[in-house]
């Protein structure tokens, strides 16, 4: 049988170690799920929703979904507590933030 991730990181000198536990923790507070960031700021579902003047079942569909709007996910974060930033980064340019989206966009049907 194989070594395991866990044996196997175990194995490495302790300064390794701590360099992959950081990285790991990192990349775990900046990558995170909708379910992630709720936890996070220790919200339940029925607390968010009632936040939100949703069901429960609503909250738990919008942590399941890969495509929200963005409208919905600015309300889901504000309810947290936070503000939702939309950043538009180009290879030759600095970050843009952009303030606010107007408008729709229509669909060729």
């Amino acid at each position: 049988m194989g070594t395991s991730l866990q044996e196997k990181i175990a194995s490495l000198p302790p300064e390794r170690q701590a360099r992959i536990k950081a990285e790991t923790a990192h990349l775990q507070a900046t990558y995170m799920t909708l379910k992630d960031l709720r936890r996070a700021h220790d919200m339940t579902q029925v607390h968010l929703a009632k936040q939100l003047g949703k069901s429960q079942v609503t909250i738990a569909q919008m942590e399941k979904r890969t495509d929200l709007l963005l409208s919905t996910l600015r309300h889901y974060v504000e309810a947290l507590g936070g503000r939702l930033d939309l950043v538009v980064q180009f290879p030759d340019r600095a970050p843009i933030i952009i303030e606010q989206l107007s408008g729709e966009i229509e669909s060729d049907k």
